[in-house]
């Protein structure tokens, strides 16, 4: 691998630092595209698929789904030292297997306890395993002068995939019905809309496990260049089963002591309080995950084009973060988060207004463009759509500032060998915005989003954008206290 020693010049030179970059983290960037592609199709089902397939009520399925959330998240947190100890490689294809597995019960089975234990929950601990490696091995196949343009690309892949898996989503749901049917040809078998898109995530989940192998064992990206770090030889004589077991045992010794030492960093401690106050902007995406696909189609009627109107985040965000992380690398990971930040929690106050005041732009040229030429709706065009249509937009800029730089963030403060590690705790603002959800968002559908009634959707919209606000507000009020020096910056 050669990695320029001139320094870059120009816009389009900023991006000169990916040439000769090791084939490792271009297969990152890949398996990053079709993991959050599987990840989302799944999510935005998960909540529908409770109600529909198993009659749970939104407080129910909200209280499942923010339980199996929550768990997914805690195992990431936990992973990320026996993923330091095991290897990148080896913790994804265990990850790519138990989520394999998981899907499958998903697909085929309606008994709900079974489909819950034996596929919701492992999927948990599957998709927790795949977390923090492809964080993880953005840093460990980049060098320090690719970095950020590199979390920059694979955040950017994460929205490909994010976009994949809103057509697909509205694909699927539009062409079997919202409760349709599809019948496997060869099988016999039956599945409902929902589960389909499941299957659709299975699918995808497969086509992740010939990428993993052509990642090299051993390799490790340096700015002298690639190296292969040959692996222990087994000892001779040790079966099979031996050495698995000696594998575990010698691998939760070396989690547990990794772990453990987080807790001795004063950093680490800083970094958590930063880390808290981004669940509340990640809060924002939980809402869009799990209640707006319900709000949708509750305010807009079966089939109503969520997935489309959710795109809109993933286009504008691949259009904008390599240009915003090529015109900010010399910017602190720190201040772009909190631009990003009141970008972001401002957007949702767009959602509280009254559907009146957009009347007029939704049977003006805008309103007929979104409505009838992206979206194909026929007819008049409901005042709900530009305002998501501006409530995405404004999000996304806000995303595209902050989002990328929280795990560059973690990973420049990580201790060498300790990169998972700090990865898996980039996640933690996932684990209370889940927590958050489960708690009120159940409550505040049924209550101001009901399937029958009288709803007022703009009080649910308003108390989300008042709660995501706590961020900007802590971000600057803490600065002093809770800002880590980065890797490589001068302040």
């Amino acid at each position: 691998m050669t990695d320029t020693k001139q320094p870059a010049t120009g816009f389009l030179g900023k991006f000169a630092v990916m040439n000769g970059a090791a084939r490792e983290l271009w297969l990152v960037f890949v398996l990053k595209l079709l993991n959050f592609a599987a990840y989302s199709v799944t999510n935005s089902t998960l909540k529908l698929w409770l109600s529909s397939e198993f009659g749970y009520s939104d407080q129910q399925a909200f209280h499942i789904v923010a339980t199996w959330a929550i768990s997914m998240t805690v195992v990431t947190l936990l992973v990320g030292s026996l993923t330091d100890a095991i290897g990148l490689r080896k913790a994804f294809f265990l990850g790519i297997w138990v989520c394999v597995f998981a899907r499958c019960v998903m697909v085929f089975v309606t008994v709900p306890w079974f489909a819950l234990a034996a596929g919701l929950f492992p999927l948990a601990v599957g998709e927790a395993l795949g977390t923090p490696v492809l964080v993880a091995a953005t840093r460990k196949y980049s060098t320090t002068r690719q970095r950020s343009i590199s979390f920059s690309l694979v955040y950017m892949m994460l929205n490909v995939g994010s976009l994949a898996a809103s057509f697909l989503f509205d694909w699927v749901r539009q062409g079997l019905g919202e409760h349709g049917h599809l019948t496997l040809p060869g099988l016999g078998i039956t599945i409902t809309t929902y589960r389909a898109l499941f299957l659709v995530s299975l699918i995808i989940e497969l086509s992740m496990i010939p990428l993993v192998w052509l990642i090299r064992p051993g390799v490790e990206v340096t700015d002298e260049g690639v190296k292969i770090i040959p692996a222990r030889l087994k000892q001779a004589g040790a079966s099979l089963w031996n050495s698995f077991f000696r594998t575990i045992r010698n691998s939760a010794r070396e989690t547990v002591r990794i772990f453990g030492l987080l807790f001795r960093e004063k950093e680490f401690y800083r970094l958590i309080v930063f880390l808290l106050l981004i669940a509340f902007l990640k809060l924002i995406f939980m809402q869009m995950y799990y209640v707006f696909p319900t709000f949708g189609i509750r305010e807009l009627g079966d089939g109503a084009p969520v997935g489309r109107l959710w795109a809109i985040n993933a286009i504008m965000v691949i259009c904008l973060l390599p240009i915003i992380g090529a015109l900010t690398q010399r910017f602190p990971a720190y201040t772009m988060v909190t631009v990003g930040g009141l970008i972001s929690a401002a957007s949702v106050f767009i959602m509280a207004l009254p559907t009146a005041w957009f009347q007029p732009l939704a049977h003006g040229p805008f309103g007929q463009w979104i409505g009838h030429d992206y979206l194909g709706l026929k007819g008049e065009v409901h005042p709900y759509y530009v305002m998501i249509t501006f409530y995405i937009i404004f999000l996304s800029v806000g995303e595209a500032f902050y989002s990328p730089r929280v795990y560059e963030y973690a990973s420049a403060i990580a201790p060498k060998g300790q990169e998972a590690s700090y990865a898996s705790l980039s996640y933690l603002p996932f684990l209370l915005a889940k927590l958050l959800i489960g708690i009120f968002s159940g409550t505040l559908l049924a209550t101001y989003c009901p399937a029958v009634g009288e709803r007022h959707s703009d009080t649910m919209w308003l108390f989300v954008a008042l709660t995501a606000t706590v961020a900007p507000v802590g971000l600057i009020a803490l600065r002093s206290l809770i800002r880590v020096h980065e890797a490589g910056r001068e302040n």
